[in-house]
């Protein structure tokens, strides 16, 4: 499945590309992330529950950036699994100055298995975009902040 959009965030590019980096910033802005380590050189162990229609559950993977080049872009690699079934996806995250605010456009391809794999069909669209904007907003909270 095909994922994409775009956010503004009412901040420098830079700003926005430390928060998007920042292991903190992830972990507290990731709506249902329960733990986010550190493994490696851009590499991290996450869990996190998500609810996709009536399924819900706890999902423990990886998360992998690659193709960093600062400030502008990156590639990530993130896979799951657990009770109601897995998650596996590719993104490109890209920022574009906007005038005093950041232009943050977003893709990805994500495969979705097991149970919540039939239910994640329909209504995954949806739930990503609304994952994504709960993200960005958190970033863009954290950033007015200076926290």
């Amino acid at each position: 499945m095909k994922i994409s959009g775009s956010y503004t965030v009412n901040a420098d590019r830079q700003a926005v590309w430390n928060r998007l980096l920042d292991p903190d910033s992830l972990a507290s802005c990731l709506p249902g992330v329960e733990k986010l380590n550190k493994t490696g050189e851009n590499e991290y162990e996450m869990a996190m529950t998500v609810g996709v229609g009536m399924i819900k559950g706890t999902y423990e993977g990886k998360v992998q950036i690659t193709d960093i080049n600062e400030p502008t872009d990156y590639s990530m690699y993130v896979e799951g699994s657990g009770r109601p079934g897995f998650v596996k996806g590719t993104g490109a995250i890209k920022l574009a100055d906007n005038g005093g605010s950041t232009e943050i456009t977003y893709e990805g391809d994500v495969e979705v298995g097991g149970p919540v794999g039939s239910v994640a069909q329909r209504m995954m669209g949806s739930v990503s975009k609304r994952i994504v904007d709960q993200f960005f907003s958190c970033i863009e909270e954290q950033i007015k902040k200076g926290s």
